[in-house]
């Protein structure tokens, strides 16, 4: 046990010392875009994928190391730490689904303030730099971020390519897309379009809350149903009878069998309950 407890530790120092000295930039790109659009869509541009990584890790040491020192069970705790490890995800991916509502109702406003900038006679840089200081609370940073590319580049497209990329979102690639090709090519009719968007993103943005008002509360009921069989066996842990128990190989057969019904079951529950998501057909 004690050996356990000193590698655990060590493993977890080793981490956080690698967190605050690794030089990043260095590494060879794999398949990782998922973690980084996923970083995006919770407003978490500021944080690496390394940085991540070292969180999930960390989470799953710190939890590990609480369950052993309480249930004095290797086989639970390491049970625990796999958790610890996907509670970055899970707080990540809530994280981007409450941003993602938020935007949907705030879109129409910056729409419809684009409009009355644009009709009033201003460039396009600057109505979308104003949204900087006058737009959605949750959006002025990234308008903020592109004025300041745009001043220190005076590079539209570049500067626009920046802002779709921070704002991760459908519904700004429109924008995006619309204000390039205007740019580009002229047009007289982009405050009506802008005005029909906007309409359009209003009524959708209200659909959209009452489906998942709706289904809310049985999303919930399920993760309860998935959440409780682990609840008690922590509850359980506390005693030496079912520690002995689940440290058998028939107990380790029960724990692993669990995790894979509670996984399937839970990756089932979230497809099953999932609202369709707009896709980013311009990214």
């Amino acid at each position: 046990m004690s050996i356990f407890l000193g590698l655990t530790l060590g493993f977890g120092l080793l981490l956080v010392f690698r967190a605050f000295t690794s030089v990043p930039g260095h590494g060879i790109k794999t398949s990782n875009g998922r973690i980084e659009t996923l970083l995006l869509h919770a407003g978490l541009d500021k944080v690496t994928r390394g940085g991540f990584i070292t969180a999930s890790i960390t989470s799953a040491v710190i939890v590990g190391l609480v369950v052993l020192i309480l249930t004095g069970a290797p086989l639970i705790a390491l049970t625990f730490a796999g958790f610890g490890a996907g509670a970055p995800w899970m707080l990540v991916r809530h994280q981007g689904n409450k941003r993602a509502a938020n935007l949907r109702e705030q879109w129409p406003d910056v729409v419809d303030h684009l409009r009355s900038a644009i009709r009033a006679g201003m460039s396009l840089p600057e109505a979308l730099t104003q949204l900087g200081a006058q737009g959605p609370e949750a959006l002025r940073p990234a308008f903020s971020d592109f004025g300041l590319d745009y001043r220190a580049t005076a590079r539209f497209n570049d500067s626009l390519e920046g802002l779709a990329k921070r704002l991760a979102d459908p519904v700004a690639d429109k924008i995006v897309e619309a204000l390039r090709i205007t740019r580009e090519v002229g047009g007289t009719d982009l405050g009506e379009m802008l005005g029909t968007l906007s309409s359009f993103l209003r009524d959708s943005a209200r659909t959209r809350g009452e489906l998942e008002a709706r289904q809310s509360w049985t999303v919930s009921a399920a993760r309860l149903a998935i959440g409780a069989p682990w609840v008690i066996l922590l509850l359980l842990a506390g005693q030496p009878a079912a520690v002995i128990a689940y440290t058998s190989f028939s107990g380790m057969l029960v724990l692993i069998g669990g995790l894979v019904v509670s996984f399937i079951c839970y990756r089932t529950m979230m497809r099953i309950g999932r609202l369709p998501e707009e896709e980013r057909v311009f990214r």
